[in-house]
């Protein structure tokens, strides 16, 4: 006799089985915000933005996302490459660390413009601003398994994809950063 099978359930996606870059600041933080977020000493995520003439001072025409896989916190939603920061790491050398992790994309090949830090009792995430060294230079591409989508997407396009509530609200005053040069 075979046993029962289970009753049919919905299916929830599991992270991948195979080995994951562990870092030092891998961790949740119970946060007195009430939410609990990634990164034991903060989080750090790239904004990466693509200008009409390679310079900055008005709007850029593109901006790299993330579509983060289902299994991950608010996976689903689109936000840019990032996660925790290690121990003593500046935020800058994080967001450039997670982007070459997550997206393949070469510090080297970029401009860091300035920064935006998101501050809750107890983390803090920095968005880092910057454009590309060489327009047309970055192609990024999905490295990882945490994500199901890396591409550029225009300006004009942002707000109609279900975004990570945090990078929903801060995207007007990020792209107003970005249009003044940061």
């Amino acid at each position: 006799m075979r046993p029962a099978q289970p009753p049919d359930l919905p299916s929830v996606p599991a992270p991948p089985q195979h080995p994951h870059h562990r870092q030092p600041g891998d961790g949740w933080v119970e946060c007195a915000c009430g939410r609990r977020h990634w990164g034991l000493f903060g989080a750090a995520g790239l904004l990466l933005a693509r200008y009409p003439d390679g310079r900055t001072g008005g709007a850029p025409d593109a901006i790299v996302l993330q579509h983060r896989a289902p299994w991950s916190d608010q996976g689903g939603t689109w936000g840019v490459p990032g996660g925790a920061r290690n121990p003593d790491e500046p935020a800058v050398d994080a967001a450039l660390r997670e982007a070459a992790e997550e997206a393949g994309i070469d510090p080297a090949d970029v401009v860091v413009l300035g920064t935006s830090v998101l501050h809750h009792p107890d983390w803090s995430y920095t968005t880092v601003l910057a454009r590309e060294r060489v327009p047309g230079a970055v192609e990024p591409a999905v490295t990882d398994p945490e994500s199901v989508e890396i591409r550029w997407v225009r300006v004009g396009d942002v707000e109609a994809l279900p975004l990570l509530p945090a990078f929903a609200e801060a995207w007007p005053d990020l792209l107003g950063r970005l249009t003044a040069g940061a």
